[in-house]
């Protein structure tokens, strides 16, 4: 079916209590395999391509983009693309015309003053060219070789009255909070903050998204939800599904060459993952 846009799928979940699982790509493997997940579970899905992505692509946006939307354009459930913690407002100026509905522009590592100014002017030229932009305000880290973050560290959460100023100064649809969930995690040992998420989603008028949530346990991802999370994103889990079966795979056939044989044990995993974490967050089985 045609690609369908981000802010479209948000809005749906948004009425219903429930979130839509926004899962990181970085191969045609990773694209694969989440919507065979989202198929398998009934479920729309957000395929994310990051920053960091584009960088290990050789700095190339459209060729992954190009394929996610091939392949979004076949699936049996509906797809939306989304440009993840952008920096780079080069980057970011390419998004329209590669097939992104929303961005998530990534300006949280500097002063407040300096984050809300430059996600302004990003909401702006993202608002003019018909994109849905996320932002993030807090201290998720975890990102780019940052240590790990101490995410219960006086200052590291998302406070709701500047979280309110933030939105409506800014202008962004959507804002990633920080409520104890750290990027990049490979435990799943996070503790979310529920009473700070629920001062967040009563203090604040737009959809809430939960980054870091692969080290995050599968009851606290439910409560988010519960609690008014509209959107989890999802990457870590799914490397950690595609290196461990491709690491079995290989042991048991040391002998074998071709990438297609080990490939696609990885990428079942992941589309396992997947449709796994769709079931968590409660999302599956409702496609249309």
């Amino acid at each position: 079916m045609p690609l369908v846009t981000t802010g479209e799928l948000i809005t749906r979940a948004a009425t219903t209590r429930s979130a839509v699982a926004a899962f990181n790509i970085i191969t045609l493997e990773h694209v694969e395999a989440v919507i065979a997940g989202a198929e398998s579970a009934g479920a729309p899905v957000v395929l994310q391509v990051s920053e960091n992505a584009v960088k290990f692509r050789y700095g190339r946006l459209l060729p992954l983009a190009r394929a996610a939307v091939a392949a979004a354009e076949r699936a049996a459930v509906p797809v939306a693309l989304h440009l993840d913690h952008v920096q780079s407002d080069d980057l970011l100026r390419q998004a329209h015309n590669a097939g992104f509905s929303s961005v998530m522009y990534d300006a949280a590592r500097l002063p407040y003053a300096e984050n809300l100014a430059a996600t302004r002017t990003a909401a702006d030229w993202a608002h003019s060219q018909g994109l849905w932009i996320e932002a993030e305000l807090g201290q998720v880290g975890g990102k780019n070789g940052e240590p790990p973050l101490d995410a219960h560290a006086p200052g590291a959460r998302t406070d709701p009255t500047q979280a309110r100023a933030f939105v409506a100064d800014s202008g962004v649809d959507a804002l990633a909070v920080a409520i104890g969930s750290s990027h990049a995690m490979t435990t799943r040992t996070a503790t979310l903050d529920h009473d700070l998420l629920k001062r967040l989603t009563v203090t604040l008028d737009v959809p809430l998204v939960l980054h870091g949530s692969s080290g995050v346990p599968d009851d606290e991802l439910t409560a988010a939800v519960a609690g008014g999370i509209t959107k989890v994103n999802v990457g870590t889990a799914l490397n950690q599904a595609m290196t461990g079966a491709i690491r079995a795979f290989l042991a048991e056939h040391p002998e074998a060459v071709d990438s297609r044989k080990y490939l696609s044990v990885g990428r079942e995993a992941m589309a396992e993952a997947v449709a796994r974490i769709i079931g968590v967050l409660g999302a599956g089985g409702r496609s249309g």
